[in-house]
């Protein structure tokens, strides 16, 4: 193999200073004191009811909110919410498991914190971080499963943001899995020993979970039992591994779907292509052992015949392994050949699809490849042959219709031929051509002119860097709106004149 590279993987890193610890507090059955009756003091003690307390509300007079929370029942079966017609005492935080209060001023909110302190309850006076020996998070609630994310008060709002994040990252069906986990944990640690089987067992029902949008079906405990009991009685073919093409989209992790998100998590093993960008690489589980494998025009890579035998090879040997290319697996990317050795080992296999560089070019520059006016279809094409020369099994005439969008993949070096050969079959030399670089990268730059200028374009641009090059009249229709725009406005004021 000529490239294969494998990242170094130090271990895990020390640990960085904590702000707060973060702690799981077990509220069932507990007496909550919540100190006032505004919105914020409900909000709070709904919170604490949902963890099953026994919440007492303090407060001569509630808000509509906290009125409302009052006169409902709390989902939790063993919470409850009682209101007292009073302001606190400081009796009432005796035997209290936790303190909560709206305290109008500084001293109000000082002689709560100070009292709860002597009765060795622990504190929150909402919105005033001094007065604090606790803080809530925003919470993400998959119930077994919950995420609370803090930034001490800094920034709310990045939290709340964050929080939003993981919402898209857990499926809402992650809920009953979480709790039939629960519920199963006792029966599957009763037949499987602690190590590997009991390890294969819940990766399966993890990948099970997460590849599911929907929540447990009927009978599936029974299934997973029976499964633990084959685990015992054969216990090798679980260990197979399997191998999932992910498409890395062209550079910004932004653009990765969830689906690739959470293969990178799950992965044991990466083989990457030299397009793949850092931070897409970043998202990965960060025990994974990370292996470039080249893969990029003009330059030494791996033979793609080393690369199938090392899927293969780590896929036997009982690793889950992510293939993960730049753009979409299934465009250019060689991806069928990789199938179909795979499936002639018998390795599983699967396919998560990425964002193509086409598609992102066009949302970078905002234009339509597909504009009704100008082009009624798009065409992906390869700039080059096996042998680096313009490809020769190309219906050159068909390319060169005016009403189609054709986007050349990897033909930096081909461009001036391709142009030459276009303008060969027709196409006018005034076509609109769009030359791009690194899409979606800090690095991107782009060029735009005509074809018969094309040879100009990419000898500015360069091909060094992946290159895509786009043609078609479509690629001229928003300057054109925005031209006819103008006008426009330039007509109007002057018949206002």
């Amino acid at each position: 193999m000529d490239v294969l590279q494998q990242q170094p993987n130090d271990g895990p890193a020390r640990m960085e200073p904590l702000s707060k610890l973060p702690v799981f507090w077990a509220l069932e059955g507990k007496r909550v004191v919540v100190a006032g009756g505004t919105d914020a003091a409900a909000w709070k003690a709904e919170l604490l009811a949902a963890c099953g307390a026994h919440v007492e509300i303090f407060a001569e007079e509630l808000g509509d909110v906290c009125t409302a929370l009052v006169a409902r029942k709390p989902v939790h079966s063993s919470a409850s919410i009682r209101h007292n017609l009073r302001e606190w005492q400081a009796a009432d935080l005796e035997h209290a498991a936790l303190a909560i209060g709206d305290c109008e001023d500084g001293d109000e909110a000082q002689r709560f914190f100070e009292e709860a302190r002597a009765m060795g309850v622990p504190v929150n006076v909402i919105d005033k971080p001094d007065y604090c020996q606790f803080q809530f998070g925003s919470i993400v609630n998959r119930s077994p499963v919950i995420v609370a994310v803090s930034t001490d008060g800094a920034a709310p709002i990045l939290a709340q943001a964050i929080r939003r994040r993981i919402e898209t990252l857990l499926p809402q069906a992650l809920k009953g899995w979480a709790g039939l986990a629960q519920a199963l944990r006792g029966q599957i640690n009763e037949r499987l020993a602690p190590g590997p089987l009991r390890r294969a067992f819940w990766e399966t029902f993890v990948d099970r979970a997460f590849s599911s949008s929907d929540t447990p079906e009927k009978g599936v405990d029974r299934w997973l039992i029976e499964e633990a009991a084959r685990l015992c009685e054969a216990p090798a073919h679980i260990f197979q591994g399997r191998v999932t093409l992910v498409g890395a989209g062209p550079g910004d992790a932004e653009l990765l779907t969830l689906k690739a998100v959470r293969a990178l998590q799950a992965a044991d093993v990466i083989l990457f292509d030299d397009l793949v960008s850092t931070e897409v690489l970043e998202l990965a589980r960060r025990e994974a052992k990370r292996m470039l494998v080249g893969k990029r025009g003009g330059r030494a890579s791996c033979r793609q015949e080393d690369i199938n035998d090392m899927m293969v090879k780590l896929a036997k040997a009982g690793k889950r392994v992510v293939r993960l290319k730049s753009g979409d697996p299934m465009i250019f990317g060689r991806a069928g050949e990789e199938i179909a050795h795979l499936d002639r080992e018998g390795i599983p296999v699967d396919v998560v699809p990425g964002i193509t560089a086409a598609s992102a070019m066009a949302s970078r520059l905002g234009i339509s490849l597909t504009h009704r006016d100008h082009a009624q279809s798009v065409r992906f094409i390869t700039g080059h042959s096996r042998h680096g020369a313009l490809p020769e099994d190309v219906n050159w005439a068909n390319v060169a219709d005016p009403r189609t969008t054709t986007v050349f993949y990897m033909g930096g070096r081909t461009a001036a031929l391709i142009a030459e050969r276009l303008v060969a079959e027709g196409l006018s030399p005034s076509t609109p051509v769009i030359v791009m670089s690194d899409v979606s990268r800090a690095t991107q730059r782009d060029w735009r002119g005509s074809l018969e200028e094309l040879r100009e374009g990419i000898a500015i641009i360069g091909y060094d860097q992946p290159v895509l090059i786009a043609v078609g009249s479509a690629l001229a229709a928003r300057d054109a709106s925005s031209q006819n725009g103008i006008q426009s406005k330039l007509d109007l004021q002057r018949e206002a004149c």
